[in-house]
C-alpha cells in the first residue's frame, strides 16, 4: 500500500518540478521560436518593426491570461496587492525610478496621440508578458528546486539571451552588446526584487513605461551617456539587493511561501 501511495504521489508531481530546467528550457525555446516565426512573416510580408511583437506577443498574452485563470495561479506568479509590500521595502524601487528618469533625459520625438495611444497598449502588453514569462514562470519553476542564486542568474540570462534577435535588425555591435548588458542587468535587478518582495506588479509597471519611454524617444539613436549611467545604477541596484537579501533569513522555497499567500 505504501508503493501504491508513493508512486501515486509521484505520478501526481507537476512536470515542472520533477523537471525544472528542461522546463525552463521549454518556454525560452517556444518564445524564441514564436518570435523567429513572427519575425520572418513580418520580414516576408514587409510589415512595421512593430508587427513581429504583436503577431507573436498577443496570443502568448491571452494564453497566459487563460492558465493563470483556469489555474487560479495569480498570486502564485507574484500578482499580489501592491499594499502587500513591506513599507520599508518601497525604498528597493527608488534605483528604478532614477533609472527612468535618465531614459526620459534621452529626449522625445514629436508623435501624435495615436501613436501615443498605440505604444502604451503596445508596451504593456510587453511588459505583461516578459515578466510573466521571465519573473513569474520561468523564476518560479526555478525557484522550487534550484538555489535563489542560480535561479535569478538563469532567469537573468535568459532573458538576455532574447535580445539576440535584435542583432537582425540591423543595429551596431555597440548597440547590441550594450542592449545585452542592459537587459541581463535588468532581468538581475528585477528578478531580486521580486524574490524579495514578492510582487510582479511593480516589475510590470516599470517594464512598460521604461519601453514606453524608449518607443517615444528620438528615432535612430544610438547609445547615449545617459544608458550607460543606467547601467551603473542598475549594477548597483543589484548589488544593493543581493547585500540586503544576504541580511535576511532564509527564504524558503516558493512551493511553500506560494502555499501562505494562497
Amino acid at each position: 500500500m505504501k508503493t501504491k501511495t508513493n508512486n501515486a504521489s509521484v505520478s501526481k508531481t507537476p512536470f515542472t518540478e520533477k523537471r525544472p530546467v528542461l522546463s525552463v528550457v521549454i518556454i525560452e525555446l517556444l518564445l524564441l521560436v514564436a518570435m523567429f516565426m513572427a519575425g520572418a512573416y513580418a520580414t516576408i510580408q514587409q510589415l512595421s518593426y512593430t508587427a513581429p511583437v504583436l503577431i507573436a506577443f498577443i496570443p502568448i498574452s491571452l494564453v497566459l491570461i487563460i492558465f493563470l485563470t483556469l489555474k487560479k495561479s495569480w498570486g502564485r506568479y507574484g500578482f499580489q496587492s501592491l499594499s502587500a509590500i513591506a513599507p520599508q521595502n518601497w525604498i528597493y524601487y527608488l534605483p528604478l525610478v532614477l533609472a527612468l528618469i535618465c531614459v526620459a533625459l534621452n529626449g522625445f520625438r514629436s508623435f501624435t496621440w495615436k501613436e501615443a495611444l498605440f505604444f502604451v497598449f503596445f508596451t504593456l502588453m510587453v511588459g505583461f508578458v516578459e515578466e510573466t514569462v521571465y519573473r513569474g514562470l520561468i523564476l518560479h519553476i526555478l525557484l522550487r528546486k534550484k538555489s535563489v542564486t542560480a535561479a535569478v542568474i538563469t532567469s537573468s540570462l535568459l532573458f538576455s539571451v532574447t535580445h539576440v534577435l535584435n542583432m537582425l535588425s540591423g543595429q551596431s555591435v555597440e548597440d547590441t552588446v550594450v542592449q545585452l548588458v542592459y537587459a541581463l542587468l535588468t532581468g538581475a535587478a528585477l528578478a531580486l526584487l521580486i524574490v524579495k518582495n514578492r510582487n510582479i506588479i511593480p516589475l510590470i509597471i516599470y517594464h512598460f513605461i521604461h519601453n514606453l519611454l524608449q518607443f517615444l524617444g528620438q528615432d535612430g539613436r544610438g547609445v547615449s551617456v545617459w544608458d550607460y549611467v543606467v547601467l551603473g545604477i542598475l549594477l548597483l541596484h543589484c548589488v544593493w539587493l543581493v547585500l540586503s537579501l544576504k541580511k535576511e533569513p532564509a527564504i524558503p522555497r516558493v512551493s511553500d511561501a506560494t502555499q501562505e499567500m494562497a
